[in-house]
């Protein structure tokens, strides 16, 4: 948030009285207007708008330092998530937007992170599928948990169809589950064991005709 200045208040614009590189945030500068702190902006920004100690702000330039300082505000709120794990874009629009960040803000921020290579719903739709194909979850799940993501189904199909290009999915993984699963369902009548195998495979995103023929193999 930017605190009211004086010329908020009705005495005229504020004066910039110190200039100071960000300690928190490399590549930023800190603006204080009448000694008290303004924003932190973009040292660009501050280049670009020729900002200096003793230069008035008016309305507008207060207003686009303003603007400036939310989008780098934003821009760093989403790297730190970056840095912990991949989101799809509208996903991370998301979560930014319940931290306070102003659309217009959030908006620029991951236009920025889209362009360094840092947010594509391609690349992450891929990764996703792969590590969580993997774990034992089938299409129809990624295909749910994705959408959920705000992914588009058109990206999404394009990583599944990869996925299996390169081989991924194996029968194995549904086949072990589907094991493991029956395992613990002890000595339950067959009928009752294949229903629950089933619906325990649907949960995990499989189906189509291989997984009876799986649940057959394994209860018999």
């Amino acid at each position: 948030m930017i605190p009211p200045g004086p010329a908020e208040s009705g005495h005229g614009p504020g004066i910039v009285t110190a200039l100071e590189p960000d300690p928190r945030r490399a590549g930023t500068v800190r603006v204080d207007v009448d000694e008290q702190r303004f924003a932190s902006v973009p040292a660009e920004v501050a280049l670009a708008e020729g900002l200096q100690v003793g230069r008035a702000l008016d309305g507008a330039l207060r207003a686009r330092l303003g603007a400036a300082a939310e989008q780098e505000s934003a821009y760093r709120t989403a790297l730190r998530a970056l840095e912990r794990r991949g989101f799809a874009r509208a996903d991370l629009t998301r979560r930014l937007l319940r931290k306070g960040h102003a659309r217009p803000a959030v908006d620029s921020a991951l236009e920025q992170l889209a362009e360094i290579g840092m947010l594509d719903d391609a690349t992450f739709a891929e990764h996703y599928v792969a590590t969580r194909s993997a774990r034992g979850r089938g299409p129809v799940r990624l295909t749910r948990d994705l959408i959920a993501m705000g992914v588009e189904r058109r990206v999404i199909d394009l990583a599944l169809a990869a996925h299996r290009a390169e081989g991924g999915q194996a029968p194995e993984v549904p086949l072990a589950l589907a094991s493991k699963r029956a395992a613990q369902l002890g000595n339950l009548p067959r009928a009752a064991k294949r229903r629950r195998l089933l619906a325990y495979l649907a949960r995990r995103g499989f189906t189509g005709s291989e997984i009876g023929a799986i649940v057959k193999q394994v209860v018999g």
